[in-house]
């Protein structure tokens, strides 16, 4: 039976996309490293299936994609972005999108965001700052 997770084929561009994370996926990481939000630990450049995600926390089944201009540009490419929340959504996994421009100008509403559907997820309240 195939891997799901972390395949080893994408274990290279994983590690590539680490090294050259963009300002905007910076920015987020800081954040939810080392578990600062809810408690929950966060992996950067996963992979599930033939996609490789931003971040992901298996614990919940929480996808965060930060989508950049390209993903704006084509049919091709947003066509793309659709088969692969529906891949995630079918596997149980739960997908919030970000722009840059959301991140780089409106980190705090993202985080906000991003903890709600954890509380959600997990059925509990957020936790004090």
């Amino acid at each position: 039976m195939k891997r799901i997770f972390n395949d080893k084929t994408f274990k290279d561009k994983r590690r590539k996309l680490r090294n050259n994370m963009t300002e905007p996926e910076k920015r987020l990481w800081y954040h939810l490293k080392s578990k600062q939000l809810e408690d929950i630990k966060f992996r950067r450049q996963c992979s599930i299936g033939p996609f490789i995600l931003d971040f992901y926390a298996f614990e919940i089944k929480l996808c965060i994609e930060i989508d950049g201009d390209s993903h704006f540009e084509s049919a091709e490419t947003l066509s793309y972005d659709l088969n692969r929340s529906d891949y995630l959504n079918q596997r149980g996994i739960k997908v919030i999108r970000f722009n840059n421009i959301d991140v780089m100008k409106n980190l705090d509403s993202c985080l906000l965001d991003i903890k709600q559907e954890i509380c959600f997820i997990k059925n509990t309240p957020p936790s004090l700052p």
